[in-house]
């Protein structure tokens, strides 16, 4: 039986869990049981209905009481995904590390511009264009790849539903009050009113200087070991 603690994984916007990979072959995996959930349209087959942070949290939350998960590693948007599903009723999720989530408005700079089309495969083109024009950094052609393997609809939706969401709470707030929060992150990814908010909030952080806003694909072993710190 393995008496390992399980830390789930979820990816944010348009991704899956392939994110994770480079993390399972690195020492927290071996005191850890690492699980990358890929999420209903985004490697597993979409949910009926519309694609939302709250139903992905439902989702989630199934998830972690089956594994008896406490502890949830999330990226970007998923990080709002993880603090509603450590809210819900017998949620085990009482420990989140969020990897650049959400944090102000500004943060929905890739999802949030969903809600400017009227069409899901309208948008899904427009997003994967956006992402060739970055194709000189070497951490988009996967994403990009992720994007364009997600169900156009679930994307579309879960972007207008992230946009809505940030205009009527702080995602921030909602964050930390979540449960034990830790944020990873490098300041030059992140938008100016993001470290504006960093600077007024006592949240707890780690910064990884020199990373990219995957910091599980290019900087898998700094980040490991700076999970383990925060984790024990």
């Amino acid at each position: 039986m393995d008496r390992r603690r399980t830390i789930l994984l979820i990816a944010g916007f348009g991704d899956n869990g392939s994110m994770y990979d480079k993390l399972l072959s690195t020492s927290l995996a071996a005191r850890y049981r690492l699980l990358p959930l890929d999420l209903p349209g985004f490697g597993a087959p979409p949910r009926a209905g519309e694609t939302t942070l709250a139903g992905l949290a439902e989702f989630v939350a199934k998830r972690a009481r089956e594994e008896g998960a406490e502890i949830i590693v999330a990226h970007s948007v998923a990080s709002i995904i993880a603090a509603l599903a450590a809210a819900l009723p017998q949620s085990p999720l009482g420990t989140i590390l969020s990897l650049e989530g959400n944090l102000s408005p500004e943060d929905a700079y890739f999802s949030g511009t969903a809600a400017d089309y009227d069409d899901p495969l309208a948008f899904r083109a427009a997003f994967l264009a956006r992402l060739e024009g970055m194709s000189d950094d070497p951490v988009i052609p996967r994403y990009a790849r992720a994007v364009a393997a997600a169900d156009p609809t679930a994307l579309w939706h879960l972007g207008c539903d992230a946009r809505r969401f940030s205009a009527q709470k702080n995602p921030g707030e909602v964050l930390m009050a979540a449960g034990d929060v830790t944020y990873i992150y490098n300041p030059d990814n992140c938008p100016a009113p993001t470290l504006a908010w960093l600077d007024t909030h006592p949240m707890k952080r780690i910064r990884l200087d020199g990373a990219s806003h995957w910091p599980s694909v290019d900087v898998p072993e700094r980040l490991a070991a700076e999970i383990e710190n925060v984790i024990g």
